[in-house]
C-alpha cells in the first residue's frame, strides 16, 4: 500500500475513533438510564426497549472496534 492510501486510512481511523468515543458516551447514558429505572419498569415494554437499545449500541461499539482492527492491519501489512 502506498503512502497516500495509508494516510487516508489513518484519517479514517482517527474519525472512527472519535465516533467510537461519542458512541460510547451515548451507550453509557442509555445503560445508565435503564439501570436507574425502577425494577418494575425494567421489565416493562419501555424498559425492554431501552435494554435492547443499549445492547445494540454495545454491538455497534464492538463493530467499530473490529473495523478499526481491520484498518490497522491493512496499513501495517
Amino acid at each position: 500500500m502506498n503512502a497516500p492510501r495509508r494516510k487516508a486510512i489513518r484519517e479514517i481511523i482517527s474519525d472512527l475513533e472519535e465516533l467510537k468515543s461519542r458512541l460510547e458516551t451515548i451507550m453509557d447514558e442509555e445503560q445508565e438510564a435503564y439501570d436507574n429505572l425502577p425494577e418494575n419498569l425494567q421489565g416493562s415494554e419501555r424498559g425492554e426497549a431501552m435494554e435492547a437499545a443499549a445492547d445494540n449500541l454495545d454491538s455497534a461499539f464492538n463493530g467499530v472496534d473490529e473495523v478499526l482492527d481491520y484498518l490497522n492491519s491493512a496499513i501495517e501489512g
